[in-house]
């Protein structure tokens, strides 16, 4: 029970700015619980924001909400995986023996940055277009669900911290995330979105496969920011 708490402590650590809990050693042993609580800390960030979204409706312009709600997402995650997206970009915009190298340079490129910046924008976009808040937990949730899959079963061409995740995470936890988010997702009765965030993932994974030979922690960000988007906008136009 201790690995569990601490992997969930771990997970909430690594992909929130939350207080609560908070675990700066990866001691060996909790990383692979850590990864399964993935989806569940999406969950709870996508539930903090709708119901932030249920307590200010009443008092301010829809408009206005929407851009409170994202500027919420993006304080409570702490521009995480965004980070992680414009290194992936940067690293898009040289030649593939040097992708990796330019990755791990801790200052983004200005295709990082240019991409970044317009990528915030569709995505602020997004979420105040949005007629309810209501599938947002789902949003955060199914795109961490994805890098479980990812990590336990595509390979990964890099180190650091992640390195220990991919080591450490087994089969029947991601089995336990696989069962609890399709209990959400029974819940909302958002399956295509479900399969939104797997077309996504068989993208990327054949994208970034078949250029580096597998995924990198920024990869993961990135995979992370781009289902995020694509989810919005398969509610915004009524698929889901």
């Amino acid at each position: 029970m201790s690995k569990i708490f601490k992997g969930f402590a771990l997970a909430l650590s690594m992909l929130t700015t939350l207080p609560f809990f908070k675990v700066h050693d990866f001691y060996k042993g909790i990383n692979g619980y850590a990864v399964m609580f993935y989806p569940l800390v999406g969950f709870i960030l996508g539930s903090i924001l709708y119901g932030t979204s249920l307590l200010l409706e009443p008092y301010v312009p829809h408009f206005h909400l929407g851009v409170i709600l994202f500027a919420l997402w993006v304080m409570l995650t702490g521009a995480l995986h965004l980070d992680g997206f414009a290194d992936t970009v940067d690293g898009l915009f040289v030649p593939k023996e040097k992708s990796l190298e330019v990755m791990k340079d801790p200052h983004n490129g200005g295709m990082g940055m240019l991409f970044g910046g317009t990528f915030l924008l569709l995505k602020a976009s997004s979420l105040m277009a949005l007629e309810s808040y209501a599938l947002l937990p789902l949003v955060l949730l199914l795109p961490r669900l994805m890098v479980v899959f990812v990590i336990h079963f595509f390979p990964y061409v890099s180190g650091g911290m992640s390195s220990l995740a991919k080591e450490e995470l087994k089969l029947q936890q991601v089995a336990i995330a696989l069962l609890y988010s399709l209990l959400f997702i029974f819940l909302y009765k958002a399956w295509f979105l479900f399969v939104g965030a797997f077309f996504i993932m068989f993208l990327s994974k054949r994208f970034f496969i078949k250029r580096y030979g597998g995924f990198t922690g920024d990869i993961y960000g990135f995979t992370i920011e781009v289902t995020e988007l694509f989810l919005l906008n398969l509610i915004i136009v009524g698929i889901a």
